[in-house]
């Protein structure tokens, strides 16, 4: 039997750039409608732009970008939008500990995302748990739970 041992979704609506980024969008498009001379047809469609953009991001904030999964010996990474399921076999794990994601207050979204010669995954929060296995790869997961993954995955490394 499966034994899920942590469980943790992350999904795109919450991600501070993106965020931001609508947000922005919107009110610009909320200033250009309040300052435009004619109330006219053109004029109107910044008002449902904005409200439009504010729409979307509200709908986002419910669609999964990726879930991570213990089970047995095994983390798996998975989301709606990836085209593959990743699957990091925890007896290859050499170390792991909490670190801070990015000197950045911006991130975007990543998976699996192969830079400086790690593996990268990431959605939203400020700590990430990185993984080293015995051929030397890192791995950089972001989570909210950064400290349950961290004991988790210690918890088997050690047993």
């Amino acid at each position: 039997m499966e034994e899920i041992k942590f469980l943790e979704k992350q999904y795109l609506g919450l991600n501070k750039m993106s965020f931001i980024r609508r947000i922005a969008l919107s009110i610009f498009c909320f200033v250009a409608y309040y300052w435009s001379e004619n109330q006219n047809q053109s004029a109107d469609l910044f008002f449902f732009l904005g409200i439009s953009i504010l729409v979307i991001s509200a709908l986002l904030v419910f669609v999964l970008h990726f879930e991570t999964k213990i089970i047995n010996s095994s983390i798996i990474l998975d989301g709606l939008w990836t085209s593959r399921k990743v699957k990091i076999d925890i007896n290859s794990i050499r170390s792991c500990q909490k670190v801070s994601y990015s000197r950045f207050f911006f991130n975007r979204s990543v998976y699996n995302l192969h830079y400086k010669k790690s593996i990268r995954f990431f959605t939203k929060g400020n700590d990430a748990v990185e993984l080293t296995d015995q051929d030397g790869l890192i791995y950089l997961i972001g989570s909210q739970k950064a400290e349950e993954l961290e004991r988790s995955i210690n918890n088997i490394i050690n047993s």
